[in-house]
């Protein structure tokens, strides 16, 4: 099989190094060099799947360039980290919406590495019927980079991750900028504040494109945290507080076990 990637940073760059064990990769990329990454797109149209993984702002221009030479042989899957924005239109290609669900605060071919992916869920959001022996390709390849694909709709996956990422980013910026004028608060600031606001650290163009795009199910997501807060506050604080735990451990308890 071979695959192509567009785009060599953090998740780009992961993809081609851990895929490179087992696949003929090509990278196409304007800022990596090196052997098997070009910046021909039209060396794609001899690979199987090809993953698009530049930044959201740019995937849209991409997929439509893709568009002009590529066919149904040819699967094609992004990973942004927002899919309704790329469901909007059909194309020549066999097209499978995606978003691996990992990444650190890093960014860049130079934070890339092969084991990104090991564990992580890979959200994928068809949008019309794929044809069964490009799916189970497609798998293969995400089993391989050692994650597990899960289909759901581009609605639900976009107000999820509001939930889960893209309002705790916005959430984690706001801690930060709550301080910078309070000198105390900034000395007295350990690891408790650190690991709590490690999300502000995240990529800016990626983050501007997340509220950007995103906003409406970043907004609902707000107002639902502060009904939360408020219930808390009215409530019990060290019942509610011991069963939040209780079910955060069993989360990732629940994860680990996978």
């Amino acid at each position: 099989m071979k695959i192509g990637v567009i785009g060599l940073g953090l998740i780009g760059g992961s993809i081609f190094k851990k895929a490179g064990e087992k696949y003929e990769v090509t990278g196409v990329s304007r800022s990596v060099s090196g052997e098997n990454i070009t910046q021909d797109y039209a060396v794609l149209k001899e690979c199987d799947i090809i993953f698009v993984c530049t930044p959201m702002n740019k995937t849209l221009e991409i997929l439509d360039k893709l568009n002009g030479f590529l066919d149904k042989k040819n699967i094609v899957a992004d990973v942004c980290s927002l899919k309704e924005f790329v469901t909007q239109k059909s194309y020549n290609f066999t097209f499978i919406p995606s978003h691996p669900m990992a990444g650190t605060e890093n960014k860049g071919w130079e934070s890339s590495f092969p084991e990104l992916f090991q564990g992580a869920v890979w959200a994928v959001t068809p949008i019309e019927e794929i044809d069964k022996n490009s799916f189970e390709k497609f798998k293969e390849v995400i089993n391989f980079l050692g994650a597990d694909v899960l289909e759901t709709t581009p609605q639900e996956h976009d107000k999820a991750v509001a939930l889960i990422s893209h309002m705790p980013m916005l959430i984690a910026q706001a801690l930060c900028k709550n301080i910078e004028n309070n000198k105390l608060a900034q000395t007295l600031a350990s690891s408790g504040f650190r690991d709590t606001t490690r999300l502000a650290l995240s990529n800016t163009e990626m983050a501007d494109d997340m509220i950007k795009i995103n906003g409406k199910n970043i907004q609902a997501s707000l107002e639902l945290l502060k009904q939360s807060v408020n219930s808390l506050l009215n409530s019990d604080y060290k019942e509610e507080a011991q069963k939040i735990k209780d079910f955060r451990r069993q989360l990732y308890d629940f994860k680990a076990s996978k």
